[in-house]
Parts: structure tokens; C-alpha cells; sequence
């Protein structure tokens, strides 16, 4: 019998397998301690939790779950489509805006195809290529930003998807609408641009990127309700795009794909403002913070816009590692060819003192090595 590999798609050989944050249970299995005792600043998630109506709403939708979700989310697309002034048809829904990634391989990338990012840009991108059997081409970052002209310069015949992260994580930085607007200039029409926005609701002065597809460009704009709305567990993400374009990703896509309970608590989430506002006041507070401290510290990090920071430290796995033994999970940034580096979430400000206060500790020993 031959060898289950010598079976399976060869793409799938060398492909990396995603690494999540370090889950707060595991950790607290390892130190044979409480969950309750760890800091979990890994994962950009909102440290205020979910809004207390998607709470309600799915308190009071746990009694219905033994029937099938509507598979077209009429009610959560509507509510969508009413806050960005876009039709229903305009909008697809994904377990996660990662599905809408995966939705995008399936529809657009062949065997031998290309797509272009930037250097250090969400690692999502490359994954997916790699499992369509296309390649990534990556355009240089020394300074941790997007060029998007040199995306531009990148493009060739086999170029399918162009992938922006804006703000792109896990580095924090933000593309302005000039460089999109020029970037856009020069889009040629065979080439899909996917603008993916997740850390949209934490931005002052947000880039406007719906005018492309309310242009009917080859445009894809992702955003989620992991991040500001605190959903992440549920898995709710959305794509805009124009009319054709969301056609073709709906092919894809499997029926039931999101969950009856996560369209019920996205809809509750979505109409809470003051959740959302108080959300970003917590990540705006706690970044100011961070960025003095670390100043501080004379510790080299990365002016960010998301929920998270990013600080070199010198040996991220090493710091990593100390400050799991303070009970604090960061993210440490190998795979994205940036072992010097940690991203670490924004928390409450008591977490973001901690995790200052664990830093102070274990920075000094790290950098004698």
C-alpha cells in the first residue's frame, strides 16, 4: 500500500500549519494553575469580551439550536449592508473572515498562479496560496509598512489576488488613502485587490476602500466581528465586494457556513455602539500606555494602529517563554521572519501594567545573553 502522502495533494507536503495564539487552557495546564490566573495578550482579542446584548441575544437563542441557521444570513447582511450603505448582494459572510480567504483561493487560484503581499504581512495569505498550489511573491518591508508601488511593480501575467492588510498584523501599520487611491490607479483588470481590514473599527481616520466596490472594481473588502465586537469564538466574518464579483465567492461557499447562534449575536453586536466605542477607548488608552512605557524601557517597537503592539525585544521565543512563567502569553513572531520581535495585545489596563511590569523582569536577563 503506498504511503497515505503519495496520495495526497503534493501542495499540502510542505505546507505550514497555522499557529494560534497559545490557548489560556493549555497554559494553565502546563503550570498546573488556574486559567483564571493567566494573561492572555497573544491573539488581539478585546479584553472587554462580547457585547452584553450579543450575551443576551445568545442567551435567548440557545433554544432554537437544534434548527438549521439561515443560510443566507438575510438579517445580518441586511443590517450590514444598512451600516455601509451597500446592498445585501453586495456582502458574503465566512466562518471568519478567513473562510472568505479560503473562498478566494478556491474561486480565483490555479496551479501555478501568483499572488503578491507584502513582507511580514498576515502569514493567512501565504497559506492559502501554498494550498492551491500557487505561489506568494512577497515585496520587501524594511521599515515593517506596505509599498504598494512596488506591489505594483510585482504584478506579472500569473498574478491573481493582491492581499493588503490594513492595518496589517501583526506589524500594526496603516496604508493611507493616496497610496490606495494611486495603488488603485494602476490595478490592471485581470488582478483581484482584497483589502483586508479587521482591525477597521480601532482607526481615527479610516482609509475609505468601499468606493472601489461601490465602483464595481475587482475589489475585496474583509472585516470581522472577532476583533472590536469580541465574537471571536463564534466565527463571523464578511466580505464586500460588487455584485458579480460576490456571485462567483458564493459558489464557494458551503451551506450553513455560519452558525445560527453567531449570526444572532453579530446582529446584537453590530447595533451596540457604546460597546464598541468603549472598546476602542480602552484599546486608544492602553496603546498610549504601552508606547510611553516602552520608551521607557528603551525598547525598540513598531507605532501601531490595531489592538496590539509590536516591540522588539531581541529573542522573541526567549521572552516568550520568561513570560509564560509570569503567567503571560504573548505572541512571538518567527514565522514571520521576525524572531527578534513579540506582538503583544492590547489588554485592560491592569493586564497592560502586568505585562509591563513582566517585561521589566525578564528583558534585562534576555538581553545579557
Amino acid at each position: 500500500m503506498s504511503p497515505i502522502w503519495d496520495l495526497a495533494n503534493p501542495q499540502l507536503r510542505d505546507l505550514a500549519v497555522y499557529e494560534p495564539g497559545k490557548p489560556i487552557e493549555e497554559t494553565a495546564r502546563e503550570l498546573g494553575i488556574d486559567p483564571g490566573q493567566i494573561i492572555k495578550l497573544a491573539s488581539n482579542e478585546n479584553p472587554l469580551g462580547p457585547s452584553p446584548k450579543a450575551i443576551e441575544a445568545l442567551r435567548a437563542g440557545v433554544g432554537t439550536a437544534q434548527l438549521y441557521p439561515d443560510g443566507g444570513a438575510f438579517y445580518l447582511r441586511e443590517a450590514l449592508a444598512a451600516r455601509l450603505k451597500l446592498a445585501r448582494e453586495n456582502i458574503i459572510l465566512g466562518n471568519g473572515s478567513n473562510e472568505i480567504i479560503e473562498f478566494l483561493g478556491h474561486a480565483f487560484l490555479r496551479a501555478g498562479d501568483n499572488v503578491i503581499t507584502s513582507q511580514h504581512a498576515f502569514i493567512a495569505y501565504k497559506l492559502i496560496a501554498k494550498l492551491f498550489g500557487a505561489e506568494t511573491i512577497e515585496t520587501p518591508s524594511p521599515d515593517y509598512q506596505y509599498h504598494l508601488e512596488a506591489i505594483v511593480d510585482a504584478i506579472t501575467a500569473k498574478t491573481r489576488l493582491i492581499f493588503i492588510a490594513n492595518p496589517n498584523n501583526p506589524t500594526g501599520t496603516l496604508v493611507g488613502q493616496k497610496a490606495i487611491d494611486d495603488f488603485m490607479s494602476k490595478l490592471p483588470d485581470g488582478v483581484v485587490a482584497v483589502f483586508d481590514e479587521a482591525y477597521f473599527e480601532f482607526l481615527d481616520h479610516p482609509p475609505d476602500t468601499l468606493r472601489y466596490v461601490r465602483e464595481g472594481r475587482n475589489v475585496v473588502v474583509l472585516r470581522t466581528f472577532s476583533k472590536i465586537h469580541g465574537l471571536a469564538s463564534l466565527r463571523v466574518g464578511y466580505g464586500m465586494a460588487p455584485r458579480p464579483l460576490i456571485d462567483v465567492l458564493q459558489k464557494t461557499r458551503q451551506p450553513f457556513n455560519v452558525s445560527g447562534l453567531g449570526q444572532t449575536a453579530a446582529l446584537a453586536a453590530l447595533a451596540d455602539t457604546a460597546h464598541q466605542t468603549e472598546s476602542k477607548r480602552v484599546v486608544d488608552e492602553g496603546r498610549v500606555y504601552f508606547e510611553k512605557e516602552l520608551k521607557d524601557l528603551k525598547v525598540n517597537f513598531v507605532p501601531g494602529t490595531g489592538n496590539f503592539v509590536m516591540v522588539e525585544v531581541g529573542d522573541g521565543a526567549a521572552i516568550f517563554k520568561q513570560l509564560l512563567t509570569l503567567r503571560i502569553i504573548v505572541r512571538p513572531l518567527k514565522g514571520y521572519q521576525l524572531a527578534a520581535w513579540i506582538r503583544i495585545s492590547i489588554g485592560t489596563m491592569e493586564q497592560n501594567r502586568q505585562c509591563i511590569a513582566a517585561l521589566k523582569k525578564v528583558l534585562p536577563a534576555v538581553r545579557s545573553i
